[in-house]
């Protein structure tokens, strides 16, 4: 009878211990993944539903093992959503911290200084771990910068941060606007300084741009940006081509060359730089700039000086066989 019980104690001892080694394997244990991965958990998605597809992405060994383990042996928390790395070797207890813990992955989508709200559309719209769509933004609604998503968010929510964010830099600068802008609204702001983002790339340049163009403003003088002819065009994307004399001429609430006055609304998306330099414009009777030849500009206060500057940026074109 005793050799029966010490027979039967080590057969459980032994069961014991394999159930404690197949735990140990499926739970505890390094994971079969051979390198790192990601993998994409949706709004709605369960733990079974993520154990098969991690299943199927080699992270962990069975669905079944993976379920009842962490229902034994896991918190009793909701798994998250959005896109999470998977390290290899990961054990499946690391994996369900992960998922209910983990922080998802951060995408980026930037939208460059002066981008026109169609182009700020195409690209939202091309951000494949982006959901849903959206209509054009309203022109000069949107701020440029730099913007983190997590895969699967609406579009919807990533453009009305980008929106939120220009109406927090357009009230700060608004708040520390100067006496000497020539501007009296937030709008006429975003307008004015959409023309001076697109009429430079240099932005040591920008209040003596916005200084020309408010001078401008306040004389009754056309302020004869070309962007502003373009964007009835193409709606801010590049022409591609000169301007033509008809379009000089046309008039549409947009072309400068035509009206006197700030066009009719801002024609792109203008950086707080921009707003800034147009509520605090440099102190210059400036009227008037044109190409240096060297990526910038040079200013003039008289049309007698322009017109010297014009030749010298003519000289410089045809010793380059640009004209």
């Amino acid at each position: 009878m005793i050799r029966r019980i010490i027979a039967l104690l080590l057969l459980l001892a032994m069961i014991g211990g394999g159930a404690a080694a197949w735990i140990s394997r499926d739970w505890w244990a390094e994971g079969p993944l051979d390198e790192q991965i990601s993998v994409q958990i949706r709004k709605g998605d369960t733990l079974a539903s993520a154990a098969r597809a991690l299943e199927k992405a080699g992270a962990i060994r069975s669905t079944t093992n993976f379920l009842r383990f962490a229902r034994r042996f896991g918190p009793d928390e909701p798994i998250r959503a959005g896109e999470f790395e998977i390290p290899a070797r990961a054990s499946g207890s690391e994996i369900l911290d992960i998922l209910q813990h983990g922080q998802a992955i951060q995408h980026l989508v930037t939208i460059p200084e002066g981008m026109p709200s169609i182009l700020v559309h195409e690209r939202l719209m091309a951000e494949q771990g982006l959901t849903g769509s959206i209509p054009v933004p309203a022109e000069g609604s949107v701020l440029p910068d730099s913007y983190s998503f997590e895969a699967g968010e609406p579009r919807a929510a990533v453009l009305a941060r980008m929106q939120a964010a220009m109406r927090t830099a357009l009230d700060e600068a608004w708040a520390a606007r100067k006496p000497t802008t020539v501007v009296t609204s937030k709008r006429d702001a975003l307008i004015l300084a959409s023309i001076v983002e697109k009429e430079t790339a240099k932005a040591s340049e920008r209040p003596m741009v916005a200084a020309v163009y408010s001078n401008r403003v306040r004389q009754g003088m056309k302020l004869q940006a070309d962007p502003t002819v373009i964007y009835p065009i193409t709606q801010g994307k590049p022409l591609g081509r000169r301007i033509r004399r008809s379009e000089l001429n046309a008039v549409n609430g947009y072309n400068t060359y035509a009206s006197a006055g700030l066009p009719d609304g801002p024609i792109a998306n203008p950086s707080k730089a921009a707003i800034e330099a147009v509520l605090d414009p440099a102190k210059s009777p400036a009227l008037y700039f044109v190409a240096d030849g060297k990526g910038g500009h040079v200013f003039a206060n008289t049309l007698a000086e322009h017109n010297a500057n014009v030749q010298r940026f003519y000289a410089i074109r045809r010793s380059r066989g640009e004209m």
